[in-house]
């Protein structure tokens, strides 16, 4: 085991090279502020040496995986910060994760270190016994005599080990091409492929969405999404990255104590997905809601509805506005400036600074405005590959133009327009082709958006003998509305060509989910 130089607080190449800066310029700021803690730069930077002398004691070596399986919390926090303080490779899974894909998650990362947490038992407690890879499970709220362990390893209590711990006070070494975190993400054969990110994609991509978000080190910034969903794991990395405050929500079960959270609060940062605003704008009918301490409103993981954007304004006077679009291959593609939402309505703007995005065709032959095209990527932020995955690898990791240079092949459908504004049109399987013509979904939810007894909305192709594919909608109406399908047909004729108004209208009660708010098209097919 090898330390580092001492940390010093005006440099950041690694990730947790920020957590000393904070700490040395704010030791007494919070840091972070849950449900039940608010913990300061320097009581947080303690734990983190405490968590890693934990780690590194129970075998944790350079490059070692730590897989954290548990809810947003203060644990979930030091246990990252550690991982990384010990030279080891963070691995979050989100805690609705079930045994057979946790099971899966521990052996695909070949995990060194499991942390969780008592209530997950039922999911991690038959899976130990077999776990023979594991050195060290810690166990926040565990009840120690109650578990059988791994056979190399027992299950010890999270915060009876820290106490005990004498604190690794300089972090293990490592180089900006070292691996920093495992992101799983779906994968089309159903098994979950983990993106491999390195601390000089995750520091760039970092620093390059704070700088266009224009942030300073006084924001509050609240967090809803899962840490084990890259948009919500970036929310505490650009916290500490400018030694701001992360105000850390365990979910969004009980959106009114999460709204509460946010005035009591003074958030200054509000990210969320458009199934958090779809209820946002739900509740603000009813009973209206307001947040002016709010100053950024961010969006991804699915486009955010133009006709979404005035009530949001009502809800958050004195924010700016970001529609914003990514993948977990890259972390952030592309930003819209919050000042051209009205002018370039559906856009997700243009890429992030310091990268670029291009579109081709499938012949890998460049496209001009107006031309649908597959969505390129090149930057620093782009992944080093899907781990221990080469075939999947190279479906994503193109040849670029320079010497070894590898560029990120999105698989999503763009198009451009004349100003160089992107705008997206769907995931290659998510193309509808009908009567000849190709259809973005996208297109057509937008629109479906736009009467204001729709709520939630989602179309597909289906099969059909004479079209090739049908246009089907899924739709979720807004409580005590009440509008039939051929009204939302007539709505759609008037806003589309007429191939692209939905031929099927179902009306269902809610969507599917994923854990992190996306809906799952796959099992509306």
């Amino acid at each position: 085991m090898s330390e580092a130089p001492p940390p010093n607080p005006h440099f950041q190449r690694l990730l947790h090279d920020s957590l000393v800066r904070a700490a040395y310029n704010w030791p007494d700021k919070e840091a972070l502020v849950t449900e039940k803690e608010r913990v300061t730069y320097g009581r947080l930077l303690q734990l983190v040496q405490r968590c890693a002398s934990a780690f590194t004691s129970r075998g944790l070596k350079r490059g070692d995986r730590v897989l954290i399986y548990a809810d947003n919390s203060h644990e979930c926090v030091v246990a990252l910060w550690a991982t990384l303080w010990a030279g080891g490779v963070f691995v979050l899974v989100n805690p609705q994760t079930k045994s057979d894909k946790l099971k899966y998650l521990l052996e695909k990362s070949e995990a060194k270190i499991l942390v969780t947490d008592e209530h997950l038992k039922v999911e991690f407690g038959e899976i130990l016994p077999k776990c023979t890879f594991l050195s060290g499970v810690l166990c926040s709220n565990c009840r120690v005599g109650n578990h059988v362990g791994p056979p190399n390893a027992a299950v010890e209590n999270f915060w009876d080990v820290l106490e005990k711990e004498t604190p690794l006070g300089s972090p293990i070494f490592n180089i900006p091409l070292d691996v920093a975190a495992l992101i799983f993400t779906s994968g089309s054969t159903g098994f979950p492929k983990g993106v491999t990110m390195t601390h000089q994609a995750m520091v760039f991509a970092r620093d390059s969405i704070t700088q266009y978000l224009r942030l300073g080190h006084d924001e509050r910034i609240i967090n809803i999404l899962p840490l084990a969903f890259d948009y919500g794991l970036y929310q505490l990395l650009m916290a500490v990255g400018l030694g701001a405050t992360l105000i850390l929500e365990r979910s969004f079960t009980y959106p009114g104590a999460v709204f509460a959270r946010t005035l009591k609060e003074k958030a200054t940062v509000f990210p969320g997905v458009p199934t958090v605003y779809s209820t946002l704008l739900s509740m603000h009918k009813t009973s209206p809601i307001c947040f002016p301490s709010v100053s950024r409103v961010t969006n991804t993981a699915a486009a955010l509805p133009p006709d979404y954007i005035p009530s949001l304004r009502e809800i958050f006077p004195n924010a700016l506005i970001f529609a914003m679009y990514g993948l977990t291959e890259c972390k952030r593609v592309s930003y819209l400036e919050p000042e051209m939402l009205e002018a370039k309505r559906g856009s997700v703007g243009k890429a992030i600074p310091g990268t670029e995005m291009f579109l081709l065709s499938p012949e890998g032959t460049p496209v001009g405005p107006k031309e649908p095209g597959i969505l390129h990527v090149r930057g620093p932020h782009v992944m080093a590959g899907y781990w221990n995955d080469p075939e999947a690898t190279a479906k994503m990791i193109k040849p670029g133009k320079l010497p070894g240079e590898r560029v990120l092949c999105a698989q999503d459908w763009f198009v451009m327009d004349e100003e160089g504004y992107f705008y997206f049109q769907g995931r290659s399987d998510d193309i509808i082709k009908t009567r000849g013509e190709k259809v973005s979904p996208v297109e057509v939810e937008n629109v479906l958006y736009g009467l204001p007894a729709v709520k939630e909305a989602a179309v597909i192709g289906v099969p059909d003998q004479n079209l090739g594919q049908a246009i089907k909608a899924f739709v979720v109406l807004e409580k005590s509305s009440a509008v039939t399908a051929k009204e939302i047909q007539k709505h759609c004729a008037a806003h589309l060509e007429g191939f692209m108004v939905p031929q099927k209208i179902e009306f269902v009660s809610e969507l599917p989910k994923t854990t992190t708010g996306k809906i799952k098209k796959d099992a509306l097919r």
